[in-house]
This record gives structure tokens, C-alpha cells and sequence, in this order.
């Protein structure tokens, strides 16, 4: 049997489970299984892959993006780009080749979303400037994926660093917002079961001409996305993104 899964913690629910399981009846892969690979430390992944018979592949999530590259052997480029992984490849040799799918995911998802809304209300992106809120693996796609579309960016954390003008903190967020038309959250704030909390932005000051990209799938309208709509930002949660970066673990994997 073949083996695939996911490892993170914690694993409260899953969308690559039942999105896999369902993938290998669909397509008759009757020799390959997907299960969930809690793994609270990642010092224990060694001894996970080792013990796993069968292993072909993995997906990382919080908060292993980054830190399981200590025991990754090979990167594909753009995942060095970008200095995290979400996608394992078990290579014929037996070494571990990582990748980054989110990076696919988000850039694809976020093209739809400026194109819809561009091509129903007659808007233009010329010029956008995005604010990335977080600066964890995910933000890391991000960031690369806002180069590949020359949209260019500023990160905002609560561990900002005055000396890297890339990062602000969130209290410069109402002085950028009237210039950084996009907003993207890549940290867990409003996701499921959590769902009352938000990212601390000044929400009254979003516009029609506002676009904010939640990175969070579920529920599929956030706190976060449903404050910004209230002031007639256009809004788009993670779900086509994690409908395509699926997708890409599936090509990468060779299935």
C-alpha cells in the first residue's frame, strides 16, 4: 500500500484527508491511503518517516512549514525561494524532496479574484500595493507570489523589526491602508473553531476599492472578510487556493 498524508498540529480537521480519500476512489487508485500524522514536535519526524511503510508522499501544515526543512534532502526552486514547504516527495533513492504548492495555490486563486472582480465592475489593479498580515510559512508564498505579479508589499506582524523596513506593526495599518489596496491574511486568526477573532485592523476605514484575501477556508466567510465587506471591500476566503495547491501536491506526487 501506498502511504500519503499530512503532518501538523494540531489536526482538528482535515481538507486533504477527505479531499485525497476521495481523489484515489475517483480516479481508482486502489493501492494508495491517505491518513493524519499528528505530530506536535518536529524532532519526531525522522522517526515517523522511518516507521511509515510504504511512504510516497506528505503534505505540511502549521506549524512544520519551515522547520521540517532541517530534514528535507532536496528543494525544488521556487520552495528555496521561498524558505518553507508544504508538499514531501519520497524520491526512488529514499531522500526527501520538498516543495511549495501554497505558492501555486494562492497565485492562481488570487489572479481569479482580481480578474472577476476587474472584469464585472470595470475596476484596475495598476499600481495595487498589498499589506500581508503575518509572516509565517504561508507568508512566505505569499511573498513570492506578489513578485511573480510585481505587486509590491509590505508585511505586517506584531513582531515587527524597525530595522527591516519590509515589516510594519498593525498600528501603521490605518496610515497604509488609503495606498495598499489588497489585504491578505496568512495567520490563523478567524479559523475554525476560533471563529469570533479577527485580525486587529481598522475595519471602518476599508473602501469598494479594497480587496482583502483571507487565506483561511473554514468557515468560508471569516470575521476578518465579513468586517472589510461591511464597509464594501470585495473579499475572497482560501478555498479555491486550497482546491489548487491540492491540485499540485497531486502532479508533484505523480499520481
Amino acid at each position: 500500500m501506498k502511504e500519503y498524508g499530512l503532518i501538523g498540529f494540531p489536526l482538528t480537521h482535515s481538507f486533504s484527508q477527505r479531499y485525497f480519500t476521495e481523489k484515489f476512489a475517483k480516479e481508482n487508485i486502489a493501492d494508495s491511503h491517505y491518513q493524519l500524522f499528528e505530530l506536535q514536535n518536529i524532532a519526531d519526524f525522522p522517526l515517523l518517516v522511518k516507521n511509515t511503510e510504504g511512504l510516497c508522499g506528505l503534505n505540511v501544515t502549521l506549524p512544520h512549514k519551515q522547520a521540517v526543512l532541517a530534514y528535507i534532502d532536496e528543494l525544488d526552486e521556487v520552495a528555496a525561494k521561498i524558505g518553507a514547504i508544504n508538499v514531501i516527495k519520497v524520491l526512488a533513492n529514499g531522500k526527501l524532496k520538498g516543495y511549495n504548492s501554497d505558492y501555486y495555490g494562492f497565485l492562481l486563486s488570487l489572479q481569479n479574484f482580481l480578474h472577476k472582480e476587474n472584469a464585472e465592475k470595470n475596476l484596475t489593479t495598476q499600481g495595487l500595493q498589498a499589506l500581508v498580515l503575518g509572516n509565517g510559512g504561508a507568508a512566505q508564498a505569499v511573498k513570492v507570489a506578489l513578485q511573480t505579479l510585481q505587486i509590491p508589499y509590505l508585511v505586517v506582524s506584531q513582531r515587527a523589526d524597525k530595522k527591516n523596513t519590509e515589516i510594519v506593526d498593525y498600528e501603521e495599518v490605518a496610515r497604509l491602508l488609503p495606498s495598499h489596496k489588497l489585504v491578505i491574511n496568512t495567520t490563523p486568526l478567524g479559523m475554525y473553531p476560533n471563529i469570533e477573532t479577527a485580525p486587529n485592523l481598522p475595519y471602518a476605514a476599508f473602501t469598494p476599492q479594497h480587496y482583502v484575501f483571507d487565506l483561511v477556508y473554514n468557515p468560508a466567510t471569516t470575521l476578518c472578510m465579513q468586517k472589510a465587506a461591511e464597509h464594501g471591500a470585495k473579499v475572497q476566503n482560501g478555498l479555491e487556493m486550497l482546491y489548487f495547491q491540492a491540485e499540485k501536491a497531486w502532479e508533484i506526487w505523480g499520481l
